[in-house]
């Protein structure tokens, strides 16, 4: 794989050298957990950056995932061109945070990346991904818009999905971090963590053509697993998602977890969705990938920190 086959916004594309490191293949296993302490979900609110730490910090640090050397891939939703006060991506305050505490765990690389839905730089530059990455040393853009950069990956408990080209860099990095936004879907009612791992696979149209989509994102959590989830809840996107604009509630939060549909489930909870409240087993996705093992979606058995 050469430079060329990736667009990077703002820094050099990523090399080739990178895709031959073998990763710890984020969904094949367990983040080593920090001790009885620690929750199972931290929610903490206030100014991003701010959140983001006390999120983090509360959950065992950062340095509970990330390690020095580490090549960590970033995969926020950036992929519409709205603007950050929409609610529709990943608020670039909250990106640059969890991108410097990366950098500050001594990460060897930091890579940002999204299959956006229109022109990458156009997506990037609007949604304040682009600057959000510019900020930080040594972190780099990369956009997922060619084919020749997937793999095909085999999903053995898929019922409707059984195998899907996804992206190498998540497949082969060391540390894969979802980091999306809360939003009303039309389609699936919600759009949260495991909503987003759509925009790592090149075939996405299959989703909505070819099978439920609430049972080919299930499929496609048992197989792409993050290490660590942290949900964007700033600006939350209550009506006309995903790409806005729409109903905005300013919540001014990050969930963080390593059980990405525990943070789903805990989701669900942070707003009305276009005009309806719901219940984690309400949401087709989070009740399918619950019955395939993906997850817990019980928050009444798990330790929930909220930090106001």
């Amino acid at each position: 794989m050469e430079r060329r086959d990736f667009l990077a916004v703002g820094s050099k594309a990523l090399g080739a050298g990178l895709l031959g490191i073998a990763g710890r293949a984020a969904w094949a296993e367990e983040p080593s957990v920090a001790g009885a302490g620690v929750p199972d979900l931290v929610m903490a609110r206030g100014e991003p950056a701010e959140a983001v730490r006390q999120a983090l910090n509360a959950f065992g640090g950062i340095r509970r995932f990330v390690k020095p050397g580490d090549v960590v891939v970033v995969k926020p939703n950036a992929s519409f061109a709205s603007p950050p006060a929409w609610g529709a991506t990943t608020h670039p305050d909250v990106l640059t945070a969890v991108l410097r505490a990366c950098t500050e765990a001594e990460a060897r690389r930091v890579l940002v990346v999204d299959h956006t839905l229109s022109p990458a730089d156009r997506c990037f530059a609007r949604n304040g991904t682009a600057d959000a990455v510019a900020a930080v040393d040594g972190a780099k853009l990369v956009s997922l818009d060619n084919e020749r950069t997937y793999r095909e990956l085999d999903i053995p408990a898929g019922v409707s999905l059984h195998k899907t080209a996804v992206a190498q860099v998540i497949l082969k990095a060391d540390v894969f971090i979802n980091l999306p936004t809360a939003k009303a879907h039309p389609a699936t009612g919600v759009s949260f963590g495991l909503k987003n791992l759509m925009g790592v696979i090149w075939d996405r149209q299959t989703f909505h053509n070819d099978m439920d989509v609430h049972v080919g994102v299930a499929d496609l959590a048992t197989a792409v697993r993050p290490h660590l989830t942290i949900l964007d809840a700033m600006e939350i996107l209550q009506t006309r998602g995903p790409a806005g604009p729409g109903d905005v509630k300013s919540f001014g939060g990050v969930v963080v977890g390593s059980d990405p549909l525990a943070v789903d489930a805990y989701a669900v909870g942070l707003s009305t969705w276009n005009g309806r409240s719901l219940a984690p087993d309400q949401v087709s996705f989070i009740r399918h990938a619950a019955e395939r093992g993906v997850g817990n979606m019980d928050l009444k058995s798990l330790k929930i920190l909220e930090l106001a």
